[in-house]
């Protein structure tokens, strides 16, 4: 899934150990808010070093973000995560989803008739 907007919040990188590897583990999280009349936000997490760092998400860019959802419970309650996986800044100047416009060519003028003004003899098919 993808989600397109501007960054409005970076929230405080979370860290920790893993208790079934003893692994150091990182997670960042910020939100995205779109640009529709009525404005939608996702807040959305990075997990690892190597990913946050790779991304380096700043205030204010415009981004379009790829993600995915899971759910898991705890003590008897349901909480959903959106991880991104994959980030790409808009380009400065782009417009979403717009098509261009292309020239229209200006209409071809009228064949001119064969010498001696019959029609040309490879039109004149019987079917």
């Amino acid at each position: 899934m993808e989600f397109s907007g501007r960054v409005i919040a970076i929230l405080p990188a979370r860290t920790g150990v893993s208790k079934s590897t003893g692994n150091e583990w990182k997670v960042q999280s910020y939100v995205v808010e779109n640009h529709d009349q009525y404005p939608r936000r996702m807040c959305f997490e990075v997990f690892g070093s190597d990913k946050i760092d790779q991304f380096n998400i700043q205030m204010g860019e415009e981004l379009n973000v790829s993600f995915d959802i899971d759910a898991r419970q705890w003590q008897d309650k349901w909480f959903n995560t959106i991880r991104a996986w994959k980030v790409e800044r808009v380009q400065e100047g782009a417009t979403e989803s717009q098509p261009t416009a292309e020239p229209v060519p200006p209409f071809a003028p009228e064949p001119a008739p064969f010498p001696g003004g019959e029609s040309n003899p490879a039109d004149d098919l019987p079917f």
